[in-house]
């Protein structure tokens, strides 16, 4: 009994185990099924998360990569749009270059036929010398022979017929050919010195001829107002700055006018005095490529400019000093010197005209025999007064007369300067060299730009032209000289005459005046109608 007890207690243990085994062992499966699925739904989650970043990224990345496209092709747009700018350019000084070559190619060409011509000249000249020197020697052979012969029979007749000696026959004979010979001498002379006259004019002309060959310069107009590029319209309205106050302490700065329109990506610099003007658009081209542009930043940039051109002045007189080849000027000289390179005179530069002036005068001094340093160096300082006449009340040659004075320049190159314009009477030849040399660089075709007087008188001509048809009541020359106006009477004038008119008009315009390019004739007729209410 006790055994069989034993035996199922142990099998209820053992029982127990087992159950508390599988119950453990089914509880544990479901605590590990249950971890499993969590881990899968995490796995899920983290995968779709993982998805959906990457979706977003991707288009974000489309999106950066249009924007970058789009960028790309702005950038490209304005790059295509600068190398065509560049090409215009280029193709514009292509084009300027081609025209001076084939102006210095005719030029040359000219030249050569000149120097044909006056070898030719030269040739015929000693040519014909020679044949007049023979037959000068041969009428003089015979008119010898004449006056032999009738010498022998005028002797004899004398003795014949008078009764004269024949020391008295002699003293006769003498007196009559002494009046021959005093005769034949003084229409030799006459010969002699049209001749010496002629020659002189010849050599005169070479002199110049070979003076102007040897001196070439280029031309390069300019104005009293300068155009400053802009990257943009947006600079304006910083150049102008809240209320105006950028433009208006630029303007007190430097003493210019700058004026800000409708021109697109540009504004201009206007002023009398050219230094300032340089100095203004050298500011303003810091100030644009600095970015920072207000008054303080502006006074400092002015400031700067400044110092900076007063060392610019110094070295382009010093450079024009040296190709000039006239050392030991005054510093002031120097820097006058440099100042006229920002000066114009009817377009053409005065410090450009002044280094011709005196490469001129240096040649036709030396061609002459005259004073070459007097000559180069007055020729170099002539216009020296343009550099302070703004400054300064008088005529520039006086002004520039007075400062070579002071500055230690000699008597001789002090009158040259003040005499190159007539303001002193010329004494000596340096100073008629100058004269002439100024005269020859400045009036040389192409130097400078159409006067105004002749520009205003081509309008007035214009309008003459128009104003001497019946009918017209007025006119008026527009648009330079390309355009003009006519209002005429619409009592005397109907559309059809007023068609007929401007034709003729124009027809008279072609046949009496000389204009470039072409002029449009407009004629304009207005019927009124008035009445009053009474």
């Amino acid at each position: 009994m006790n055994t069989q007890n034993i035996i199922l207690g142990v099998l209820e243990a053992a029982l127990v185990i087992v159950a508390t085994f599988f119950a453990t062992r089914w509880y544990l499966e479901g605590r590990a099924n249950a971890a499993v699925r969590k881990t899968q739904a995490d796995a899920d989650r983290i995968l779709e998360e993982a998805e959906t970043r990457r979706r977003d990224a991707a288009l974000e990345a489309k999106d950066e990569a249009i924007r970058l496209r789009a960028e790309l092709d702005r950038e490209l747009s304005q790059r295509r749009k600068e190398i065509e700018r560049v090409e215009r350019r280029v193709e514009q000084k292509e084009a300027s270059i081609d025209q001076k070559t084939a102006a210095l190619d005719r030029r040359e060409q000219e030249l050569r036929r000149l120097d044909s011509e006056t070898q030719r000249a030269r040739e015929n000249w000693k040519t014909e010398r020679a044949r007049r020197q023979q037959e000068f020697e041969a009428e003089v052979a015979r008119q010898q022979a004449e006056l032999d012969e009738a010498r022998g029979r005028h002797l004899q007749e004398l003795e014949r017929v008078a009764g004269l000696t024949a020391d008295e026959a002699k003293a006769e004979l003498v007196r009559e050919v002494e009046e021959e010979a005093r005769g034949q001498a003084a229409r030799r002379l006459h010969e002699i010195d049209l001749e010496l006259r002629e020659e002189a004019d010849r050599r005169a002309r070479r002199v110049l001829a070979t003076t102007i060959q040897r001196i070439a310069s280029d031309y390069v107009s300019e104005s009293t107002v300068s155009v400053i590029p802009l990257p943009s319209d947006d600079m304006k309205g910083r150049i102008i700055g809240r209320e105006g106050r950028n433009i208006r302490a630029l303007e007190q700065a430097t003493g210019v006018d700058l004026i800000v329109d409708d021109t697109p990506e540009a504004v201009t610099i206007s002023a009398f005095d050219p230094v300032r003007r340089e100095v203004a658009r050298r500011a303003l081209n810091k100030l644009l490529q600095d970015g920072r542009i207000h008054p303080t930043r502006i006074e400092e940039v002015v400031a700067k400019t400044q110092s900076e051109l007063e060392q610019v002045m110094r070295e382009e007189g010093e450079k024009i000093a040296y190709e000039a080849n006239v050392p030991g000027l005054h510093p002031d000289l120097i820097k006058l010197l440099g100042r006229l390179k920002f000066r114009t005179s009817y377009g053409q530069n005065v410090l450009g005209h002044s280094l011709e002036t005196s490469m001129i005068a240096a040649a036709l001094a030396a061609e002459l025999g005259a004073d070459v340093n007097v000559a180069k160096t007055a020729g170099l300082l002539h216009d020296i007064g343009k550099a302070v006449d703004h400054e300064v009340e008088g005529p520039h040659a006086l002004i520039g007369a007075d400062i070579a004075k002071r500055l230690g320049r000699s008597s001789r190159i002090v009158h040259a300067i003040a005499a190159h314009h007539g303001e002193e009477e010329p004494q000596t030849v340096e100073a008629f060299i100058v004269a002439t040399a100024d005269a020859i660089s400045g009036a040389r075709p192409g130097a400078r730009r159409e006067m105004v007087e002749t520009y205003i008188k081509r309008l007035e001509a214009l309008e003459g032209v128009a104003n001497s048809f019946d009918g017209v009541e007025k006119s008026f020359a527009i648009q330079a000289g390309r355009e003009v106006r006519i209002l005429v009477q619409p009592d005397s004038i109907d559309d059809l005459a007023a068609a007929r008119l401007a034709r003729d008009v124009s027809k008279k315009i072609e046949e009496s005046l000389e204009y470039p390019g072409q002029i449009k004739v407009t004629v304009i007729r207005e019927t009124r109608a008035v009445d009053y209410a009474r």
